[in-house]
């Protein structure tokens, strides 16, 4: 016969035996992450439980954390989704000015994705918060989603390639032809895996693979998804250490409360400055468009271009104040010839409201080339 005491027991047994059953079930589950080693990489990006789909539903990994950038690189209109994992227990470390020191085993994801409209054609405008909840196969149309690892020998990048319910590892990258909204065709390319060290290796002598929007100056600002500063979010995460708000963080372009030059300096600098800066691939040019103060001419104000050959479009310095029209920066950004256009990789279309942006602050700027 059961005594009162030893049905007790084995109730509350049986309760701990459940609690423990639905942590490993947690743990082991599909929101888990799993890092792979660089020689073991998984092809389906479901295998690393940081973004998958549960039916028509964009899922991500409870262990992420999901940011925003203030102003992002353009990627022929596409919306891109981030997040950011970390080992259990690290801790980033905090940097004014450079890119935070991760620690190995983090893994940056970026997805990029396209609302359609009710036939399917892709749109190039959106009313999305950033929320991954709000993201559904029958609305939108997942492109590709990009991770950057952390390996003990330094970063890693790698492509994959959405395909139905899952996106598979394409080391070669691939080209997606698409149609948007406006009938006009678009030839979108999921860039190799040498491809994207053409941007990440933003030290050319180094050739090292850096992350480019894990800044302070990209990340600081409040996020209508946590309703605070993502980098006290990251801090109260216990995620970064050592935090503090830095005195210049970069403007939303698009945000006409900010200074014209603020936000025209801030477009540059996250879609030119991973390459024009002073150890970039393109140092040779003299060209600096990264968010620091560098002297007006090494920021192309009446700057001779020194191997532009027919990127120069005819036109005879970087920046002439007050006519975008005859400066050369304005010009490779409104061709999309594959010789002439910048950046050089990662669009096919020209960003039209950015061209205008900085288009309106060369033509805001006094002073005349001699």
């Amino acid at each position: 016969m059961t005594t009162p005491i030893k049905q007790r027991a084995k109730i509350v047994l049986q309760g701990i035996l459940a609690a423990a059953s639905a942590f490993l079930l947690t743990a082991c589950g599909p929101n888990a992450v799993t890092v792979h080693d660089a020689n073991d990489y998984p092809d389906r990006l479901s295998d690393w439980g940081l973004v998958s789909l549960d039916g028509e539903q964009l899922v991500i990994s409870d262990q992420s954390l999901v940011y925003e950038l203030n102003t992002a690189l353009f990627s022929d209109y596409a919306l891109k989704l981030r997040t950011l994992y970390l080992p259990e227990g690290s801790q980033a470390k905090f940097d004014a000015t450079q890119t935070f020191d991760l620690p190995v085993g983090s893994v940056i994801s970026k997805t990029f994705l396209y609302p359609k409209d009710s036939s399917g054609a892709l749109l190039t405008s959106a009313n999305w918060n950033g929320d991954p909840s709000a993201i559904q196969t029958s609305d939108y149309e997942l492109i590709e989603t990009r991770l950057m690892v952390r390996q003990t020998g330094g970063w890693d990048a790698l492509p994959y390639v959405w395909d139905g319910d899952d996106a598979y590892l394409s080391l070669t990258g691939t080209i997606r032809p698409m149609t948007l909204s406006s009938g006009e065709p678009l030839n979108y390319l999921v860039p190799s895996k040498n491809q994207c060290a053409s941007c990440h290796a933003t030290n050319h002598t180094t050739g090292e693979l850096m992350p480019i929007g894990i800044k302070a100056r990209h990340l600081d600002r409040t996020t209508a998804l946590y309703k605070k500063n993502q980098l006290d979010h990251l801090a109260e995460r216990g995620w970064l250490d050592g935090v503090s708000h830095i005195s210049r963080a970069n403007a939303v372009w698009g945000d006409a409360s900010q200074s014209l030059e603020h936000r025209a300096r801030s477009y540059l600098d996250i879609n030119c400055g991973h390459c024009h800066n002073a150890q970039g691939a393109a140092d040779t040019s003299g060209l600096l468009l990264d968010y620091e103060d560098h002297p007006a001419s090494a920021m192309g104000w009446c700057k001779p271009p020194i191997a532009a050959g027919r990127g120069s479009g005819g036109h005879l310095y970087g920046i002439v104040p007050g006519q975008a029209d005859d400066s050369i920066l304005s010009f490779r950004m409104a061709t999309n010839d594959p010789g002439m256009m910048m950046p050089e990789l990662g669009r096919s279309l020209v960003h039209g409201e950015g061209l205008a942006l900085v288009n309106d602050w060369i033509n805001s700027l006094e002073g005349q080339c001699l």
